[in-house]
C-alpha cells in the first residue's frame, strides 16, 4: 500500500511539473533581452551567457532577462545613450574591467563614436577619480587597438 501511494505521490508529482508555465528563458523580457544583447554585444554577450550555464545559469539568466530584456530595452533611452552611462558607471566603479571593455565595444556597436567613449571616460576622473579614469582609458585603448579604430584626438 504505501509503495502504491509513493508511486501515485511520483506520478502526480511528475505531471504536475510537466503541466507548470514555461520557464523563464521563454518569457517575453527574455526574448527582449536577447535581442538587445545582440544588438549590443554581437556573438560576446550570448558566449558570456553560456559560459554561466555550468557554474549559475540563473544568473546568465538575470543578465537576458533583467538587464537586456527589462533595463536597456526601456525607450526612455537609446542604446547609444544607455551604453556611454554604462561606460561611464563601470569606468567609475574601478573594477569591472572585462565588462567595462565588451560596454566599450557594446557602445561602438550601437553607433557611439570613439571619441565621445574617451570623452566619457575622461569625465570621469572628475568624478571617481584619476586612477579610474586611466584604467578606462587603457581598456578603451585594448578594444579600439582590437577592432583597428582610430581616434581623433583634435579637439
Amino acid at each position: 500500500m504505501r509503495i502504491a501511494l509513493a508511486l501515485g505521490g511520483l506520478l502526480l508529482a511528475s505531471n504536475v511539473l510537466a503541466q507548470q508555465a514555461p520557464v523563464a528563458a521563454e518569457s517575453p523580457e527574455y526574448i527582449k533581452g536577447k535581442e538587445t544583447l545582440a544588438r549590443v554585444t554581437g556573438a560576446a554577450g550570448s558566449k558570456t551567457v553560456e559560459n554561466l550555464q555550468d557554474i549559475a545559469p540563473e544568473l546568465g539568466r538575470w543578465v537576458v532577462e533583467w538587464g537586456y530584456g527589462q533595463v536597456l530595452s526601456r525607450p526612455q533611452l537609446d542604446l547609444r545613450s544607455r551604453e556611454l552611462a554604462t561606460v561611464a558607471a563601470l569606468t567609475a566603479l574601478g573594477h569591472a574591467q572585462p565588462q567595462l571593455r565588451a560596454h566599450i565595444n557594446g557602445a561602438l556597436n550601437v553607433g557611439c563614436k570613439p571619441e565621445e567613449v574617451v570623452e566619457v571616460i575622461m569625465q570621469m576622473a572628475a568624478y571617481a577619480g584619476f586612477p579610474a579614469a586611466l584604467n578606462g582609458i587603457a581598456a578603451a585603448k585594448e578594444v579600439f587597438a582590437e577592432r583597428g579604430v582610430k581616434v581623433n584626438t583634435t579637439p
